[in-house]
């Protein structure tokens, strides 16, 4: 069987069996997409270690990050490991190819201020009604008030929230469901979105293309991850003076829970990691933000 449609069969099983998400799945579809351009699309068969070895070193001089090299690695050594357990290979070519060590990246936190800031600037801007303006302010309350991320966000239905007990139910990685609370200011945002702006919206699509669907673009069709991530943009990067996505909202809400005191194990939960030890970075985040306290208020730091 050739590379590509050993690929193919791979990713559906991802998706399909293991359920992960459709963002892995692309990646993983493009990192054996270019594997198999590396070798010219050849029989599954003739890949040996030294083909992964020089793949990888290809992307080592375009100057890719090591975490996407590593990344790259984890999709070749899982795709060979499913096409031995498929009776596609009797050995396993990747089982001595070895990964760089990823570096330890801190994630970006906006401070509470800054945020706060932020949502109040935007809650003026709903203040006359405007439906976009009413979503952008509802959608920035949720992503910060309850964490969650953008995919996660985009595919809430008018059933997922609970404005009594004030939760919101989120399909996350793996197609899990979770449910996560948030806070009176994005309540208030979500009544007067539901109320005065989604209805505008949802004309706009003549009564087509929304379905249940809290968030709508300016068509009326449910809102995509793009418009999104322009939205945070905009509000966002120029005040930390950096790019910034939904998950710099999704990074402080963490950082700001831990800071206020609550329990790691209860931090993981909201978040809907898997790991401990993913949530744990969090922890180093807020040391580090007591630490930059102490250096500039200290006089003997």
């Amino acid at each position: 069987m050739r590379i590509d449609d050993a690929a193919t069969d791979y990713t559906r099983h991802l998706a399909e069996v293991r359920r992960l998400s459709p963002a892995t799945v692309r990646a993983y579809r493009s990192d054996l997409a270019s594997l198999a351009a590396a070798c010219g699309a050849a029989v599954i068969a003739d890949v040996d270690l030294e083909h992964l070895r020089d793949w990888l070193w290809q992307a080592v001089q375009r100057g890719d990050s090591r975490a996407t090299i590593a990344r790259r690695t984890a999709a070749v050594r899982g795709f060979f490991a499913w096409a031995v357990e498929s009776g596609l290979l009797p050995t396993d070519p990747s089982l001595r190819l070895v990964a760089p060590k990823r570096g330890r990246t801190l994630p970006r936190v906006a401070t509470a201020d800054t945020l706060t800031a932020v949502l109040a600037r935007l809650e003026h801007a709903a203040v006359d009604g405007d439906p976009v303006a009413l979503r952008d302010h509802a959608i920035l309350e949720l992503l910060y008030g309850a964490a969650v991320r953008v995919s996660e966000l985009c595919g809430v239905d008018l059933d997922d929230l609970d404005p009594d007990r004030r939760t919101v139910r989120v399909v996350g990685k793996g197609s899990k469901d979770r449910v996560v609370p948030f806070g009176d200011p994005a309540l208030r945002a979500i009544d007067a979105y539901l109320v005065r702006g989604r209805p505008v919206l949802a004309a706009r699509a003549g009564g087509e293309g929304h379905g249940r669907a809290v968030f709508l673009g300016v068509r009326g069709a449910r809102i995509g991850s793009r418009a999104v991530y322009d939205l945070v943009s905009r509000e966002l990067a120029p005040e930390l003076n950096a790019a910034a996505g939904p998950h710099a909202l999704r990074h402080s809400a963490a950082t700001h829970l831990l800071d206020g005191g609550a329990d790691l194990r209860a931090v993981q939960e909201i978040l809907g990691h898997a790991s401990l030890g993913t949530t744990q970075i969090y922890t180093h985040v807020s040391s580090e933000r007591l630490a930059a306290a102490y250096r500039l208020a200290h006089p003997r730091a």
